[in-house]
């Protein structure tokens, strides 16, 4: 975002092509703040505690990492960046931003975050974040966005890791409740995405992109939605079974986790024209909602217990 008071090619990088705000927009900040909520629920969930300045560094480290990872996907999906309708208006394709830029941009940013939080925190951290930002430029961008319909489910792992990053960070190793963590978010990624793409099929077919719905057609990926929704819901409860989560956490992801499977029953169901695509839409937009509710739940129940305690 242009900066008040200067004008649009003020604030151009001297030595870069692209505004600013090409650059924030590289750094994808949607999933970038979603790597860093998950992330910082792992930290503050986590047994033991981090020194404030230690913590910011980190979930900085993170976010950073995060973004390298976006920013590297950009350059390396511009060319069907530039087919698909919500993806053309991007900076590389729409060329404010060179492909050779956003990947200078890209690795520099991932050497920085993961020696940052390496050299800082935790080098068992830093590990995951660089195997985290590999796993999602290399295994999934790379190889299987264009091979396979199960592009989301093998891929889906690098957006799970942030909490077991931000838990690590404190303690220094990976437990059973930070894999809990990490396997809500991964098996929530398969039916949050095939809800999308159910309504923007045409857009992944004219990219080549072999989505489930283009593959195996709406009715596959509608159960697949399904099977998937039937097997998070009792996972998004585990917490509560471990102790990680409180009674607050349980009331919650058994409500949500109700209405989670009332959304994707309706999917499920509703498989012609408008009224199935109205029915994804809504799955896909509860579901951003589903996550972030059972993550901030369990924030605050470790954020009382540390302040009580």
């Amino acid at each position: 975002m242009a900066e008040i008071g200067l004008t649009s090619d003020e604030t151009r990088n001297p030595t870069l092509g692209g505004d600013v705000e090409d650059y924030v927009a590289l750094l994808k900040p949607r999933v970038m703040s979603l790597a860093v909520f998950t992330a910082l629920t792992g930290m503050v969930a986590a047994p033991g505690t981090i020194h404030p300045a230690l913590g910011l560094i980190a979930l900085l480290a993170i976010a950073v990492g995060a973004g390298a990872s976006g920013a590297l996907n950009m350059w390396w999906d511009a060319d069907i960046d530039a087919v698909m309708q919500r993806t053309r208006s991007r900076p590389v394709p729409q060329g404010r931003v060179t492909a050779e830029e956003a990947l200078a941009f890209g690795l520099i940013l991932s050497v920085l975050s993961v020696l940052t939080l390496g050299i800082t925190v935790s080098w068992l951290a830093a590990g995951l974040l660089a195997f985290t930002i590999a796993f999602y430029v290399i295994i999934y961008t790379m190889w299987l966005k264009r091979r396979t319909p199960q592009n989301i489910v093998i891929g889906g792992a690098a957006g799970a890791f942030p909490p077991m990053i931000g838990w690590a960070a404190v303690t220094g190793s990976i437990s059973l409740d930070s894999t809990i963590l990490f396997l809500i978010i991964f098996v929530w990624t398969p039916p949050h995405f095939w809800a999308l793409a159910l309504y923007r099929a045409s857009d992944y077919e004219a990219a080549g992109v072999p989505m489930l719905p283009v593959v195996s057609g709406p009715s596959e990926t509608r159960r697949q939605i399904l099977l998937y929704s039937a097997l998070l819901v009792p996972l998004a409860c585990t917490p509560a079974i471990t102790g990680l989560g409180g009674t607050a956490y349980a009331i919650v992801s058994v409500g949500l986790g109700i209405a989670f499977m009332g959304f994707a029953i309706d999917v499920w169901r509703k498989t012609e024209g408008a009224a199935g695509d109205k029915a994804a839409k809504r799955l896909f937009g509860f579901s951003i909602l589903y996550l972030f509710l059972l993550f901030a739940v369990l924030l605050a129940e470790h954020s009382i217990r540390h302040l009580a305690g």
